[in-house]
């Protein structure tokens, strides 16, 4: 056989070639498949934070509110939500009812991390929607917040008595969320010594 012969009729192993794209394409599909049957929460973001102590903090208070700022030495001894807010985040206008309703449960406190905000800004704010705070600092050049890992506003965290992380939430809190995550994790964290 001649190599024209061979050429024409195609060579075996190019044929097989032709077939790995779509060998590689099956195998991707199903690894999607799997994922998307998991039943795994694909929006979690997963924080390296949880178990670990909360990130040292020490935020001087928003001017004019009188307030105390954000120290993580106050964690001590006292179940924390840390809700990281703005006045300029429409999310955090949608879940401050929320954190209005919590803050009259005196079991645990709520304090604020106030995310890049003018002082007159977040007065205004908490003026028009309350002030479920027991402390709020102002992170004006947002570290604080990456030291956090905070992703984006609104975001809140859950600190327990010993000073640890125990919950992340990223988004705005929902009815949903408060009462199947936070209010649970916050429930663990009170049982606990």
């Amino acid at each position: 056989m001649t190599s024209e012969t061979a050429t024409a009729q195609g060579n075996p192993r190019r044929r097989w070639l032709v077939f790995i794209p779509l060998a590689v394409f099956f195998a991707l599909a199903a690894v999607f498949l799997l994922q998307l049957l998991s039943g795994r929460d694909n929006a979690t973001i997963p924080s390296a934070l949880i178990g670990q102590p909360a990130p040292e903090t020490d935020l001087p208070p928003v001017e004019g509110l009188g307030l105390p700022g954000l120290d993580s030495s106050d964690f001590a001894g006292h179940v924390t939500v840390v809700n990281v807010w703005a006045s300029w985040c429409a999310p955090c206008r949608q879940e401050h009812p929320l954190l209005m309703q919590l803050a009259g449960d005196d079991r645990f406190r709520i304090t604020g991390l106030n995310y890049k905000d003018p002082p007159e800004n977040a007065r205004r704010f908490l003026g028009e929607l309350g002030n479920p705070y027991s402390a709020i600092g102002a992170d004006d050049n947002g570290r604080t917040a990456i030291n956090w890992g905070v992703y984006g506003v609104p975001e809140t965290f859950l600190v327990g008595r010993d000073g640890t992380v125990l919950f992340k939430h990223v988004g705005p809190l929902t009815p949903q969320s408060v009462a199947r995550q936070l209010l649970p994790a916050i429930e663990n964290a009170l049982k606990a010594p």
